[in-house]
């Protein structure tokens, strides 16, 4: 879905994709290091950078009170 350059969603949704891609890049690079603390590193960078994407979407989606037009106080 597309939307104007001043609307937040267009740009959470490129953020959302390079955070994404870099993720699927670091889980890929675990199978090609024997650093098991390394391993450890770029798991832990995936899991970060999948945690990001999950609160751009709760943003998109204002699932969360914080996200929410009128947020309870």
């Amino acid at each position: 879905m597309q939307f104007a350059e001043n609307d937040p969603r267009h740009h959470t949704q490129k953020l959302k994709q390079m955070l994404n891609e870099t993720a699927e890049h670091s889980r890929e690079d675990v199978s090609k290091i024997s650093d098991p603390k390394a391993q450890a590193l770029f798991e832990t960078t995936a899991e970060v950078l999948k945690g990001l994407v999950k609160a751009f979407d709760d943003f998109e989606q204002k699932r969360e009170e914080a996200w929410a037009e009128n947020p309870s106080k």
